[in-house]
């Protein structure tokens, strides 16, 4: 198991030393991601929170969709750092939230999406995956959604050097437990920057209105 002081200290490792290009996960824009949040979330005021949003361009084109209510979480400082810089002025309209998801301090009730590309297949630990779907549970609003992307069945084992878990839209389903249901999953082909491709999972699942947090 890979310590929260661990994980900070590797992530802050790969971007200070690589640039947004440079990671098998870049995509200039997450255009898959960003059809799922405005199916789910029409409404500009939603409040969406990018959870390891590191120098994803989806805080950039979410805001330039006209949505306003944003929250990015990473548990790195680099990468937060970077992407705030790059956004200029605009960032001021973004809540920036530095931390370990695990552990993070979220209001509850809070957000109409959650929104997670590529940090759910690090959690490698039942203890780590159980305390994020609680997270989940307690900061999605009751019929909210959690727009979810992980390594499928066929994609990469390892990522950054780390050791991943893949999966299928039953298997994450499972780990998510009773509290939300599927609306949808379907595989996407990532071409990464080395001209190389990864199987990803998307699923979006629904919070049940009758749901009660864990923690």
């Amino acid at each position: 198991m890979v310590g929260e002081m661990d994980a900070k200290t590797h992530w802050e490792t790969v971007y200070g030393a690589k640039a947004p290009d440079a990671v098998s996960w870049f995509r200039l824009h997450l255009e898959t991601s960003l059809a799922l949040i405005e199916r789910v979330a029409a409404n500009r005021s939603a409040s969406i929170i990018d959870v390891g949003g590191g120098q994803s361009t989806l805080v950039d084109d979410l805001l330039a969709r006209g949505y306003r209510n944003i929250a990015v979480l990473d548990i790195s400082t680099t990468a937060i750092d970077a992407t705030r810089k790059r956004l200029g002025a605009s960032a001021q309209g973004v809540y920036w939230l530095i931390g370990d998801i695990t552990r993070a301090d979220l209001p509850p009730h809070s957000y109409d999406v959650w929104h997670d590309r590529a940090v759910f297949h690090f959690l490698r630990v039942s203890g780590q995956r159980i305390a994020y779907v609680e997270k989940a549970l307690l900061a999605v609003k009751p019929g909210g959604h959690v727009i979810i992307s992980t390594f499928g069945p066929e994609g990469p084992q390892k990522c950054s050097g780390l050791d991943v878990v893949r999966y299928d839209a039953d298997a994450l389903l499972a780990e998510f437990g009773d509290g939300f249901e599927l609306v949808e999953s379907f595989a996407e082909l990532h071409r990464t920057p080395f001209g190389t491709t990864q199987q990803f999972l998307y699923c979006c699942l629904k919070r049940k209105l009758e749901a009660l947090p864990r923690c």
